[in-house]
């Protein structure tokens, strides 16, 4: 029998919501290695909606569960309905509606204050000692949460202009955890807290290196499950 993993969006786009690419790389890489997947999302309203084309935001308001079923095919629950009995493993993909909805780390960076189910999930599965995957921003979730705990964003300088975002390594840091840095390809494994991460689209690296580094964290994360 597959190992059970539950995978959590922030919604659909990159700019308001979950990015897509990780998100179906993660599934990909969740159904090659044999798991059974269930997704959630958060019911509330997203912090703004942006339009992709033009990469501003709109006067629109739309909700996280809802946008976040495009993604699930529809199939979805919410968040607050997540049994970590019923679980091996949770997910996080990146896309910036982890940092707007997901928690505020947009806004207030270090200072953010994290979704009470997210919190709470993220709690429980680390009480349980069940590993918890995340990448490109979503391991502040972690760093917030968790004091001390290991994870990657990618590297903490601008290496060949592909790390853009290094400076959240620094936030990392300051919050008392510890950034290790990795390739696009790569993950990181904390194995005390059972946290593994991949940097993903924090790197701009050609898609196929993003795939295959979202693959080696789920792999870990498998393992560890």
């Amino acid at each position: 029998m597959g190992k059970r993993a539950a995978v959590v969006l922030a919604g659909c786009g990159v700019l308001d919501g979950s990015e897509i690419h990780e998100a179906s790389a993660a599934l990909v890489h969740l159904s090659r290695g044999g798991a059974q997947v269930k997704i959630f999302a958060p019911n509330i309203e997203q912090r703004d909606v942006v339009n992709h084309l033009k990469g501003s935001p709109t006067e629109e308001k739309r909700n996280v569960l809802v946008e976040s079923a495009r993604l699930a095919r529809g199939d979805i629950q919410d968040l607050a309905e997540l049994k970590v009995s019923e679980f091996d493993a949770v997910i996080f993909p990146g896309g910036f509606g982890v940092a707007k909805n997901l928690c505020s780390w947009a806004v207030d960076g270090k200072d953010c204050t994290v979704n009470e189910h997210v919190r709470a999930t993220l709690q429980a599965f680390h009480s349980a000692k069940k590993p918890i995957g995340l990448c490109c921003i979503s391991p502040v979730l972690a760093a917030k949460v968790f004091p001390g705990c290991e994870v990657t964003i990618g590297q903490d300088k601008n290496v060949d202009g592909r790390f853009p975002d290094f400076e959240t390594a620094s936030a990392i840091t300051e919050l008392g955890c510890k950034h290790v840095c990795k390739n696009v390809n790569e993950s990181h494994v904390d194995k005390a807290n059972k946290i593994v991460t991949t940097c993903a689209f924090m790197c701009k690296a050609p898609l196929h290196e993003i795939f295959d580094g979202i693959g080696t964290m789920i792999q870990e994360v498998l393992k560890l499950a």
